[in-house]
């Protein structure tokens, strides 16, 4: 996967709820089917919620820091790729 495929980057992870925070490079929707990759970790998700100022919402765009809900720990520095 190169690069560009990525659609946003996790800037912070909240361990006690299982949430990060991704700063968006495209835009993202609840439905989507992503990816989390961290080196050669990776795993695959789907985005059931999304928070935007702590405030839910549909979907992200570009620039956007939206918190997800994932079914795995994500670190700091992983990618968010569309599936």
């Amino acid at each position: 996967m190169a690069k560009s495929d990525s659609v946003g980057e996790v800037t912070h992870w909240y361990d006690k709820i299982g949430v990060a925070v991704i700063k968006l490079k495209k835009g993202l929707k609840i439905g989507d089917s992503i990816k989390v990759k961290h080196g050669d970790d990776e795993f695959g998700d789907s985005i059931n919620s999304m928070q935007l100022n702590h405030e839910p919402v549909e979907s992200g765009k570009k620039g956007d820091e939206v918190a997800i809900k994932l079914s795995q720990k994500a670190r700091e520095g992983s990618e968010i790729h569309l599936a």
